[in-house]
């Protein structure tokens, strides 16, 4: 199964750019999916990412059951513990956080899934994930206890996101984190874009529309948007086909 990945490949050439709702299962309530995704529907939103940094075991697979009922966008898990992976997917970012030095999250987490990830019969797309600072400490560092990347340190950051290339990944996300102050600035996406040959993901602090498509002119191919409908539904209204 490939057609994810290779939809996101494409979909950039032909000067279409996607954006991806990231729903957390841990805010999200199941009964709340049928009035969200009447919203989702209509927007421009291509993608949904499914996952959070604490969620409850199960809660994400009921949540993607729930999800699938009512679009035919794909589904794609966002992983932030083992415990997420659920088979009902259509595919799942295999994120390994190279900004940060926990064996954890570089393999060890990866090793735990691989008995869940050989029997499901879901996409699996290898992303370099690398966390920027973004003024307030967030849940992926408090859980995967590394270190954001400092927001001045824009040689680091392209370095790591081409070491990431070099090694395999097809994705790679730079994420500001969940609620972020300060969304990943147009001089970091435009520098690391410009090395790599594979799509970028930008997320994080991201709440308008003028700042997602400042993020597409700056060279992402995949925005991600999570916190801006969390906090106000209507943002979906600035978002319409």
């Amino acid at each position: 199964m490939m057609g994810i990945y290779k939809d996101i490949l494409q979909k950039p050439q032909s000067n279409n750019k996607l954006l991806a709702v990231l729903i957390d299962p841990d805010k999200t309530s199941v009964d709340n999916i049928k009035y969200l995704f009447k919203k989702i529907n209509t927007s421009i939103a291509t993608h949904i990412f499914v996952g959070g940094s604490e969620v409850e075991e199960h809660l994400t697979e009921k949540l993607v059951i729930e999800i699938k009922t009512y679009t035919n966008l794909p589904v794609i898990l966002f992983p932030g513990d083992v415990s997420q992976i659920t088979d009902k997917a259509s595919g799942i970012l295999f994120l390994s956080l190279i900004s940060g030095r926990n064996p954890d999250y570089l393999i060890g987490k990866h090793v735990e899934a691989v008995s869940k990830l050989s029997k499901a019969n879901i996409e699996i797309i290898p992303t370099g994930y690398i966390l920027i600072e973004n003024g307030k400490q967030t849940s992926v560092e408090l859980i995967s206890k590394t270190e954001p990347m400092l927001r001045n340190d824009v040689e680091t950051i392209k370095k790591t996101a081409k070491a990431g290339e070099l090694l395999g990944m097809k994705l790679i996300y730079l994420e500001a984190g969940s609620g972020a102050k300060s969304a990943v600035n147009s001089k970091i996406i435009s520098e690391v874009k410009a090395i790599l040959n594979i799509p970028l993901i930008v997320g994080g602090g991201i709440r308008s529309k003028q700042q997602i498509e400042s993020a597409y002119n700056s060279g992402a191919d995949i925005v991600v948007i999570g916190t801006a409908f969390e906090e106000n539904e209507n943002f979906f209204e600035e978002l319409k086909k």
